[in-house]
């Protein structure tokens, strides 16, 4: 039994789904469970969406309409005009209406989970009807009902006991029928509303449905032919690593390597289900092969960039210094507030902290940090990470730049700039 995923690039256009179709036929013959992303860019657009409609934008039906407009030119191009396929996509859609209809919830990650879920739900009816008319069987599933989180939206934490139960009760008897097509990214409460995994969160679908079924792999699909040292958009001469070990791959995660989501790696290492991540263009061709004893070469350093970035620098009010009760209260209020830091340093009067920029979050973190603390913070920053790094690939990625913070350990420097 095999997991693919595909993400957003690999169905962005009628052309790639029809190439997605001609991948899964090389397959055909295994049990089949599919995995797919919103399309291209959409997920953007609809978190672009999700904040007119907070902020009372009229730019919202603008939006949305250039979002539908997208996806129907698509299925224009793959169906007739009397295929149910333009149905279901406008009854999914109308869930948006339906929402945007009302006044505002409260809680912005809660709003942000119902609207943005649907990129997904819209490219899973497509692709699935669209390998059912490429003679491929295949039966679309709703992945809220087997992956069962908590009401943490945005961040939904996986309720493992209960979605085991869900995916094992149902999914290999569907599977016996032909393949089965879900979406990534999501989850439910047992209120029914929709959570999201986090971003980039369609690996960790994967990796969750493929360690639940005892998956002989799972399979991401790229617009990239494997895990390379660096992103090929940013750096020139990049390398393919053929395997990496389970270990190394976590630590390129956590770093922020885009290639595959942080939570992806952990289900598949305790099941030692081997991680495959192949060009989508050349599907025949190796890729990457991660596994438990892969074996890690490193002709050159691991490249990994975090943009979007804010360092914040706290100092207590009273001028006493940062103690161990400090840190608590300040991990506390990042806690609260899901403020991903990525890089911290600390002094004897101050501590600086390098984050994940999300507007509505750093305003109530701010919030939270001024009552006790001194505050400074430089918005529009670049975390760069170096692994296995050499002395002259730092020089050349210090040129031009100025660092703001800089942290170094035996394997891996962290340098945050503008």
């Amino acid at each position: 039994m095999l997991v693919f995923k595909f993400g957003g690039a690999s169905v962005k256009d009628a052309d790639n789904i029809i190439n997605l179709a001609s991948v899964v036929k090389l397959y055909q013959e295994n049990e089949l469970l599919i995995v797919v992303s919103a399309m291209g860019k959409t997920t953007n657009a609809l978190e672009k969406l999700t904040k007119a409609y907070v902020d009372g934008d009229d730019e919202m039906h603008t939006i949305f309409d250039e979002i539908k407009k997208y996806h129907y030119d698509i299925i224009e191009q793959l169906f007739d005009k009397q295929d149910n396929i333009f149905n279901d996509v406008a009854n999914t859609f109308v869930e948006i209406d339906w929402i945007i209809e009302e006044e505002p919830h409260d809680d912005y990650d809660f709003i942000y989970d119902q609207i943005v879920s649907i990129g997904e739900l819209v490219s899973t009816r497509i692709v699935n009807a669209y390998l059912n008319k490429a003679g491929l069987k295949s039966q679309w599933i709703d992945v809220r009902g087997y992956i069962h989180t908590d009401n943490t939206y945005r961040e939904g934490v996986v309720q493992w006991s209960k979605t085991k139960e869900s995916i094992k009760a149902a999914i290999p008897v569907l599977l016996q029928k032909g393949i089965v097509v879900t979406q990534g990214f999501l989850g439910g409460t047992s209120e029914n509303f929709t959570t999201t995994l986090g971003r980039e969160g369609s690996d960790y679908t994967a990796s969750i449905f493929a360690s639940c079924l005892g998956a002989e792999s799972v399979t991401t699909w790229k617009d990239v032919p494997g895990v390379l040292n660096a992103d090929p958009k940013f750096f020139k001469d990049t390398i393919k690593f053929d395997e990496l070990s389970y270990s190394e791959a976590i630590e390129m995660t956590y770093y922020g390597a885009t290639v595959i989501h942080p939570k992806t790696i952990k289900p598949l290492q305790n099941a030692k289900i081997p991680l495959l991540v192949k060009p989508f263009t050349n599907p025949t061709e190796p890729g990457t092969v991660i596994k438990e004893n892969g074996r890690n070469q490193f002709l050159k350093p691991v490249i990994i960039l975090k943009h979007n970035q804010v360092l914040v620098s706290l100092s207590a009010k009273d001028y006493s210094f940062i103690s161990e009760n400090h840190l608590s209260d300040i991990f506390g209020m990042f806690a609260g507030t899901q403020a991903k830091v990525n890089m911290m340093q600390t002094s004897a009067l101050s501590f600086s902290v390098c984050i994940d920029f999300y507007e509505v979050r750093f305003k109530k973190l701010l919030k939270a940090l001024t009552q006790d603390f001194n505050v400074k913070y430089n918005e529009g920053l670049t975390l760069i990470t170096v692994r296995h790094y050499s002395t002259d690939w730092l020089n050349d990625l210090k040129a031009g730049k100025t660092i703001l913070m800089e942290q170094l350990s035996r394997n891996t420097i962290q340098m945050v700039v503008r």
